[in-house]
């Protein structure tokens, strides 16, 4: 009996081990649930099975690897310097809030104006993006390292391996989002993006909760892109199979970032990207069951808000929605790539991009919505001005 029990045991102990490595592979969550039922529907040989669906685990104790070349480290520097520029001291220009510091990136930015080659002005922001990663590091605390590559800052937990195909595959995504979205998408020469990853979700929240305003609910999600300040992206530590689709998403929407969008264009295009880039972007729910759930949502109320790009930050099934009903208008409207890329262009937030649709395509955004969604035309469907 006592051997009986003893062995009990361990196969439990065992099975919620190998569980929690299971939770580190690349597959969805999906997969991983069919795997862990396996262990406990199929003793044994579930747990032979699920063992072929474990992989290393994607961080590390920082002191357990040797610094990459291309690591920052070393104190936070308290003042900024290059060549053929005053040193500016960061004190008066810096704040911080949940713990987190903050630069008046104005001043900075008026600092690095003052050199007269545009080129070597980027290459002074690098200055500025290094000191504030670094001061960034440093308020999360020892888990997180600072890596610098040619295109990317990596700000992460991750472990060394990791670091690099991260910082390789945002190179590579890139080259692959200059190429799909030509005429569009522009990432600055000597510019480098900025990937901040979060130990966990409750330090993704507590961070990215200081670009919200106060007040009200807002979706959950697993990472964003804040074209604040210092443009960076910023996900919840996950492995690298969610990591993916998100750089996709949000490198999409830093290229498009100098064009002002209004928010369904941007998050349309950024939605396509991923889809076309990753094997990300799905939603759970079959197309039958989503056109269902559109045509029982949207009303002439809903699409103002998802016209002002206030949809989008819904807590309920609006969130979604919108995400999928832009994915649906830029790909049709899309399907004339050179037509779409004047539109884009053209397109104005202070009416959706009203104008630039009337102007391009002859027709009205009203229009297209209602003609999607089966609605019978009504002036209330088209976008209402800021």
């Amino acid at each position: 009996m006592i051997s009986g029990l003893t062995l009990l045991f361990l196969l439990i102990a065992l099975n919620l081990y190998v569980g929690t490595r299971i939770r580190l592979n690349g597959e969805t969550r999906l997969q991983q649930n069919m795997v862990i039922a396996m262990l406990w529907i199929a003793p044994f040989v579930g747990l032979l099975f699920a063992l072929g669906h474990t992989k290393p685990a994607l961080t590390q104790t920082p002191a357990a690897e040797p610094l990459l070349p291309g690591t920052v480290a070393g104190p936070a520097p308290l003042q900024l310097s290059f060549a053929g520029l005053p040193p500016l001291a960061l004190a008066p220009h810096m704040q911080t809030s949940n713990g987190y510091p903050f630069f008046r990136w104005q001043a900075l930015e008026e600092w690095t104006a003052a050199l007269p080659d545009p080129q070597r002005a980027v290459l002074a922001s690098q200055v500025t993006k290094r000191a504030w990663l670094s001061h960034l590091r440093d308020a999360f605390g020892s888990t997180l390292r600072l890596h610098e590559a040619d295109d990317a800052f990596v700000l992460s937990p991750l472990a060394n391996n990791v670091v690099l195909a991260t910082a390789a595959y945002v190179t590579t995504t890139r080259a692959r989002i200059n190429k799909l979205l030509a005429g569009l998408a522009q990432f600055p020469e000597h510019d480098k993006s900025v990937l901040v990853v979060a130990p966990d979700e409750t330090d993704y929240y507590h961070y990215v909760s200081t670009y919200y305003p106060d007040g009200g609910h807002f979706a959950d999600s697993g990472g964003m892109f804040i074209n604040h300040g210092c443009p960076h992206f910023v996900v919840a530590l996950n492995d690298l199979a969610n990591i993916e689709p998100v750089i996709a998403h949000e490198l999409t929407h830093s290229a498009l970032a100098h064009l002002h969008l209004p928010r369904w264009l941007d998050e349309g295009l950024a939605v396509n990207t991923e889809m076309r880039l990753t094997r990300g972007g799905g939603t759970g729910y079959t197309q039958h069951q989503l056109h269902a759930m559109h045509l029982a949502f949207w009303g002439p109320q809903e699409m103002q808000e998802f016209w002002s790009g206030a949809s989008f930050f819904r807590p309920d099934n609006g969130n979604l929605l919108s995400y999928e009903l832009a994915r649906v208008l830029v790909a049709h409207m899309g399907s004339d790539w050179a037509r779409f890329s004047s539109f884009a262009r053209a397109a104005e937030r202070s009416d959706g991009g009203a104008q630039a649709a009337q102007d391009v395509f002859g027709v009205s955004l009203g229009t297209l919505v209602c003609a999607l969604l089966e609605k019978e035309y009504d002036a209330a469907w088209e976008p209402a001005a800021q």
